[in-house]
């Protein structure tokens, strides 16, 4: 299944969650609308809330809860979307200007914080104590993640470990209780919540795993992304890691000093070049497929259905990113 048939599948309860994310932006100020409308509005493929009602669908949800779940999960995306641009200082976001570039880091962050409390409101009314624990333990784990990543910033010592560990936290997390809430909403037994727990988890590894690689990629542009920025930002990703470990001391002196003085775009084509030698996105890609193999793998005990052959074709997709 391509990602065509897969958001035609899921088309209709998609209408219904992107009208209520609308809905629910309203505010009596009129920046907070304006902003939030502007980053909804930019361009995402709304992964993670198609993940939760592909999830719902699979688990065979017999009411429309999952479509306000789809919407809080959602918000809380969009809102560390604002306040990482914010710290990462990014003026490009999906081709677009980020927000804060357009409005400002203050307002930028505001409006973060406006979203996260949206989604703690949503969540609310859907009167069920263990969603709330969910979600609460995950928007603090994400709040750990970005936290982990500032202390990675310019440190070429982050090791592999290190890195599975932020990118579990900063993305992951939030793929994990996407799909494992299908299953709380629609009472499944505790096996059927940790099949779905683990699809999400490998599945939001995989993905960010290729986004890294994504980085290096000369298709970097054809995302909406500027080829170098996480090396612009001294950030050690798997390609980075990777590479330094197989590089001669040369090479991997030259990477060092990249991440450690934040100034890797003057060498650039010398660090492609490096990974090149040393297959590291070959590397990365084979990981991301490891991930994937073990998210469709999760899967195993689910019903057959479309859904369920969505959710597989979502991992093949997710490894299979232009590198």
């Amino acid at each position: 299944m391509d990602i065509e048939a897969i958001r035609k599948l899921s088309a209709d309860d998609m209408t219904a969650v992107n009208e209520l994310i609308y809905a629910e932006l309203g505010s009596d100020v009129a920046l907070i609308q304006q902003i939030a409308i502007y980053i909804v509005n930019s361009g995402g493929k709304r992964i993670r809330p198609m993940l939760t009602v592909l999830a719902a669908k699979a688990m065979n949800s017999s009411c429309d809860d999952h479509i306000k779940l789809a919407a809080i999960i959602e918000f809380i995306h969009t809102s560390t979307l604002l306040h990482d641009d914010v710290v990462d200082e990014s003026a490009l976001r999906r081709g677009r200007d980020t927000a804060n570039a357009k409005f400002g880091n203050a307002a930028s962050v505001l409006v973060g914080d406006f979203l996260y409390s949206r989604s703690f409101q949503l969540m609310t009314q859907l009167q069920n104590l263990r969603v709330m624990d969910i979600l609460a333990d995950a928007t603090n784990v994400i709040a750990e993640g970005e936290v982990l990543q500032l202390i990675n910033c310019n440190d070429p010592e982050t090791d592999e470990k290190r890195y599975f560990e932020v990118i579990y936290c900063k993305t992951a997390k939030l793929f994990e209780a996407a799909t494992r809430l299908a299953a709380v909403l629609s009472e499944h037994p505790e096996a059927i919540e940790q099949a779905m727990l683990d699809y999400g988890k490998y599945l939001g590894t995989a993905f960010q795993i290729m986004d890294d690689v994504l980085d290096y990629s000369a298709q970097a542009s054809d995302m909406g992304k500027n080829m170098g920025d996480d090396l612009a930002e001294g950030k050690p990703t798997l390609p980075l890691i990777y590479a330094m470990s197989q590089a001669n001391s040369e090479q991997r002196l030259l990477i060092e000093q990249a991440i450690r003085d934040g100034n890797g775009l003057q060498h650039l084509d010398a660090i492609l070049e490096i990974l090149k030698s040393t297959k590291a996105l070959e590397y990365c890609h084979q990981r991301a497929q490891e991930e994937a193999d073990k998210a469709i793998q999760a899967l195993s005990i689910i019903e057959d259905s479309e859904y369920k052959d969505a959710l597989k074709s979502l991992a093949i997709i997710a490894a299979d990113r232009p590198s």
